[in-house]
């Protein structure tokens, strides 16, 4: 259904868009922080095949490649090919004037590169004489990239270092009283609210890879990312929830713990906020586990599928990371089942009704006319592209996208494009988006006028039924 009056902005949408742009530094870049991760899991001196010579990759990697790539994403992001050299410039002088490894202010002074540069392209813009492009193009870029090099290393640097520091005391007090379970107080309701990437590739990730350079593991990768809590919940909706919620939990179950994509838990958290309790308990007690057994994983897990998790487990170390696994599911799934057995009420009771169930599903298909047409002179011959999004463009929506692309087929329906996108990069000629409601208000920062239909669940939405059926009619 089209939002027409939404809000422009929000703090949580804009929240939102910053992990996404944390998330699109991280992501591209995943597979060479797992290449690191086997290379340290593999041949330091406490690895599964210990050798001296290859384990001498390790520590430059750490220092340098990751720093770089992150810092290179970064200004891409912003200022195109331009902003990524000088973010890397930037990042150059972080890591050689810092004794940790620099991820967060790679993370920052990347994207400030890009923006530096992509300022400055613009003040020049038509400035410049025929024939001379080139020449202060490169110019200005070493000009400009040198004095930023020099200020990451006297000024940036060091503010960085201190603010890490900072935050790795903190939490590390945590871990030493005992106390590091009570993040899950702040991290399961920043989840579902899409705010995953913000504390994950954010906070976590940096202070992870800083600690499993030098311990080999780190136990900063399962604080957000343990699978086990939302299998928990979605086995409880698989048992003692309402029957739209049996009827898909199971294949959310495979979706959310073997291909990682936790976002499919989020809707029916939000269906039931109550059973956020469900997830924090079982998260608490993942972390407790993973505590008592002194158990780390060597990278970030991403996506968080339990083949990542066991993928990425040092030796020693896998009774610690299946048994916290294990009990946050086990932990979730109670507390999530006692509350839906015991706060049944009368709206579940409507949706399991069949009466209720047909009048809604006529209001939603009436409801999903609307999304194509805000006038009377919308037509759906004129739908010709679907674009899904979600926060970083890769997990959720292309598990929309794919299975709506599907079901077109299945109905003969080949004319239409059907693609996933991050939110701010969907192309401007769609002529519907596809959004989580939660994402709405971060959707409309960047498509003001566009037609947005927003659904509960990326897959088996109602909403989405009823975009098949009207395509199916034209």
């Amino acid at each position: 259904m089209e939002e027409t009056n939404a809000p422009k902005s929000s703090v949580r949408a804009k929240i939102q868009a910053m992990g996404g742009f944390l998330t699109n530094m991280v992501i591209p870049n995943i597979g060479a922080f797992i290449a690191w991760g086997i290379l340290t899991a593999l041949f330091i001196e406490t690895g599964w095949m210990p050798n001296e010579d290859l384990a001498a990759m390790v520590d430059p990697t750490i220092t340098y490649l990751l720093p770089l790539l992150l810092a290179y994403t970064g200004g891409r992001l912003v200022g195109g090919q331009r902003g990524a050299v000088m973010g890397s410039i930037g990042a150059m002088g972080l890591i050689i004037g810092a004794d940790i490894p620099m991820f967060l202010g790679a993370m920052i002074v990347g994207p400030l590169g890009g923006l530096i540069i992509k300022q400055f392209d613009r003040l020049i813009e038509d400035k410049v004489r025929a024939g001379f492009e080139m020449l202060v193009n490169n110019f200005s870029l070493g000009i400009i990239g040198f004095f930023l090099m020099i200020l990451s290393y006297t000024i940036i640097g060091p503010v960085i270092e201190s603010a890490n520091n900072g935050l790795t005391v903190a939490i590390e007090a945590l871990v030493e009283t005992g106390y590091l379970p009570l993040l899950s107080l702040l991290n399961e309701p920043a989840k579902v609210l899409f705010l995953n990437n913000v504390i994950d590739q954010g906070i976590y990730y940096p202070l992870g890879f800083q600690q499993s350079a030098d311990l080999g593991q780190s136990i900063y990768f399962t604080v957000a990312s343990n699978p086990g809590p939302g299998l928990g919940l979605l086995l409880a909706f698989t048992f003692f929830g309402t029957k739209t919620a049996r009827r898909t939990a199971p294949g959310a179950i495979i979706i959310h713990f073997f291909g990682g994509i936790h976002e499919l838990y989020f809707p029916y958290v939000l269906m039931r906020p109550l059973t956020l309790l469900g997830m924090i308990a079982g998260a608490m007690s993942g972390i407790a586990t993973f505590q008592f057994f002194d158990a780390g994983l060597v990278a970030g897990p991403s996506p968080g599928s339990i083949f990542a998790y066991l993928g990425l487990t040092p030796p020693g170390n896998f009774v610690g990371i299946i048994s916290g696994v294990v009990i946050a599911t086990i932990v979730s799934f109670v507390v999530t089942s006692l509350i839906l057995k015991f706060t049944k009420g009368p709206e579940d009771q409507e949706k399991d009704n069949l009466t209720e169930s047909m009048k809604k599903s006529k209001a939603m298909k009436a409801e999903g006319k609307q999304a194509f047409a805000p006038s009377e002179e919308k037509d759906v011959k004129t739908v010709n592209k679907i674009s899904f999004a979600c926060d970083a463009g890769a997990g959720s929506s292309a598990l929309g996208a794919t299975t709506f692309r599907k079901k077109l087929k299945k109905e003969n329906i080949n004319d239409i494009e059907v693609k996933h996108f991050r939110i701010e990069d969907v192309p401007t000629d769609s002529d519907i988006i596809v959004v989580h409601k939660n994402l709405l208000d971060r959707a409309r920062l960047t498509f003001e006028d566009k037609e947005i239909i927003t659904i509960e669940n990326y897959i088996g939405d109602p909403k989405l039924d009823d975009l098949i059926e009207k395509l199916k009619e034209k």
